[in-house]
Formats: C-alpha cells, sequence, structure tokens
C-alpha cells in the first residue's frame, strides 16, 4: 500500500507540475531583486548563487543534474552575465547532485574551496567528475573579492556532516542547500539528515543576520526563504520527532508505525505525500533503533 500510495503521489505531482515546467526552460538564471551582482543558477531542480564583483566572480555548486560535464552549462550562463573569471567555487556538500559539475570550472582556473569534511567524503571515491577541493576549513571561513564578502559557516551536522552555511552580510542573503526548504515538505533527501541536530542547526541559522534564503532546490513559485520558512521547517521535524517518538517508544517501529505515521497540520504543503515515508523511515530509525 505504501508503494502505491507513494506512486500515485509521484504521478499526481508530475500531472499537477508539467506545465509550469513547460512553461520554464530547463536552464536559467535570474538576479536577485535589489542587489548589484547575485545571479541565482537553475539546472532544472537544482539552484547555485553566484556573485559578480569588479574583480571577478565567487560562484557555488557547479550543479550539473545527473551529467558530469552539466557544469559547463553554468559556466555558460555566468559568461553570458559578465566576462570576468570565476575566481571561486564554493561547495555547499559533498553531495553529487550538487557539486558534480566542477570540472569545466577547474579548467577555467577557478579554486576550489570547502569545509574540511568534504575532502574526507570525496577523496576515498576518486570520482573523475567531482573536482576536490583546493582549499578547506573547520568553522568560519570569509572570502573578500571585489569589494564583496561571501562569510562561509558550518554550524554542525544537520543533512550532512559538510553542509555549510554561505551568508552575504551587505545583501543579508544566505545560501542553505537542502536542510531547510522553502515552502514544502521535505523530500528524500530527507533520509540522509541527522534530525535532532539539525534542529540545532536551524536555531543557529535563525540567530544569525539575514532576510532571504536561496535554497539549493527551488520552493513555490520559485520565491526565496525567509525566516519564517525556517522556523517552519523546524517546528514541521519537532513534530515529526514527537509524534514518531510514541510510536517507536510503544514498540511500533518500523512496522506498523511508518505506516500509521502523518502529520496532517502538513498535508496541504507540497511534496506532502511523496516525503512522508521518507521522515516516517528516518524518524523510526531515530527512535526505534537509536540511530
Amino acid at each position: 500500500m505504501r508503494i502505491v500510495r507513494i506512486a500515485a503521489a509521484f504521478a499526481a505531482f508530475c500531472t499537477l507540475a508539467a506545465p509550469a515546467l513547460a512553461q520554464r526552460p530547463p536552464i536559467q538564471t535570474t538576479k536577485v531583486d535589489g542587489t548589484e551582482g547575485v545571479y541565482i543558477f537553475r539546472n532544472v531542480g537544482h539552484q547555485a548563487m553566484f556573485v559578480v564583483t569588479k574583480d571577478g566572480v565567487i560562484a557555488t555548486d557547479p550543479v550539473a543534474y545527473g551529467k558530469p560535464d552539466g557544469g559547463r552549462q553554468y559556466l555558460a550562463e555566468i559568461r553570458k552575465v559578465t566576462d570576468k573569471p570565476v575566481k571561486y567555487v564554493v561547495y555547499s556538500h559533498h553531495h553529487y547532485d550538487h557539486i558534480a559539475g566542477g570540472r569545466a570550472f577547474k579548467e577555467a582556473g577557478a579554486v576550489f574551496v570547502a569545509h574540511e569534511n568534504v575532502t574526507k567524503r570525496l577523496k576515498p571515491l576518486k570520482d573523475p567528475n567531482t573536482v576536490l577541493p583546493d582549499q578547506t576549513f573547520k568553522t568560519f571561513r570569509t572570502i573578500e573579492l571585489g569589494g564583496t564578502k561571501l562569510e562561509l559557516s558550518y554550524l554542525g551536522v544537520n543533512h550532512s556532516d559538510s553542509t555549510i552555511v554561505m551568508r552575504l552580510p551587505k545583501e543579508k542573503i544566505v545560501f542553505i542547500v537542502d536542510t531547510i526548504p522553502v515552502g514544502q515538505f521535505p523530500a528524500r533527501g530527507f533520509i540522509d539528515i541527522d534530525p535532532l541536530k539539525t534542529e540545532g542547526f536551524i536555531e543557529k541559522v535563525l540567530k544569525m543576520d539575514w532576510e532571504r534564503l536561496i535554497p539549493g532546490h527551488p520552493g513555490p513559485g520559485d520565491r526565496l526563504g525567509t525566516k519564517q520558512d525556517a522556523r517552519d521547517q523546524l517546528q514541521l521535524l519537532r513534530d515529526a520527532s514527537d509524534a514518531m517518538r510514541v510510536m517507536a517508544q510503544a514498540g511500533r517501529c518500523w512496522e506498523p508505525a511508518e505506516k500509521e505515521f502523518a502529520l496532517p497540520k502538513y498535508k496541504d504543503w507540497p511534496g506532502y505525500e511523496a516525503g512522508l515515508p521518507f521522515v516516517a523511515r528516518r524518524y523510526c530509525g531515530v527512535w526505534g533503533r537509536g540511530t
């Protein structure tokens, strides 16, 4: 029954999303309103941020959407905006769906920056399409280029043990990938998350000085996120945790807890039906197995 429900939800999503997807190109670059040089590059359902300064470009996440050479499309989009060189490429974290497209940027001379755990994760895999970082940091790093500052902060384990927050202090914009969805229910990537530590991560993000959030996957209407979106996701995690803890501690994990798990408060959120099984499985792991 669970498989049938997921399939039905996916089919319904495809039916509803098809007209919207047909109305926009798979590759798209937009300037962030109210900024001098902050842009969002979108490759189908993945997004990256790049910043154009007078001395060059700071790019993030060479998203390739499953095509190892897809980073060339990203670089081509940057070239449409400026002929200045890409000086830095910053990884949000180590997952391939966001970073396996950096080869074109490396060939163009960019320096790759990431949290130190990115190297620890990527090096043993020896993936020929994913560039290893040239420079790493442990907790905090600032990149300054052409009068622009980009702050890189590691706030602890969340969606991964290498995910960072990128903050533009002047623009009061943060770029955060996967951990804080904007206006939608968590998707299949939730299966990787450390839910309890992620609550602490979001609490730390909320204490930072920012007004708009660029997510790694576009939210409904491609809008940017707000602190209220972050608060809503934090509350969702807490609600899910409380609901599954009761069932798990009653000895109902994995089944029947996963079959009965529901969060009706969020049933109208985009992605609810498709994402619910992944949230259920992860929290059953936490409270039913201690993992």
